[in-house]
């Protein structure tokens, strides 16, 4: 039994990396729920950031930071899984 993405590595971190406040990556690997929170995470943040309360805003806006931050370690450490349940992982990392 394969236990390993399809999906390729260096396109979810580099997707996670670049566009990660706006969960482009979690739709890349199938996790389309979880790409629709992100996103809502960064819309409604600058929604209130901009038209206020500003600190609800900023408080969305550092969520979706910090949840960007876990996701991309996650990935680098090849311990995310793609919306299959199957781990992202190198190339080399099929091999093991």
């Amino acid at each position: 039994m394969n236990n390993y993405s399809s999906k390729s590595y260096g396109v979810a971190v580099s997707l996670c990396g670049i566009f990660g406040m706006i969960g482009i990556h979690h739709f890349y690997i199938g996790n389309y729920l979880h790409g629709i929170f992100d996103l809502s995470l960064l819309i409604f943040g600058l929604f209130f950031l901009i038209s206020g309360p500003a600190g609800l805003g900023l408080l969305l806006l550092g969520i979706d930071v910090i949840h960007t931050f876990l996701i991309f370690y996650k990935l680098i450490t090849e311990k995310q899984k793609d919306g299959s349940g199957k781990l992202i992982v190198t190339s080399s990392g099929r091999d093991r």
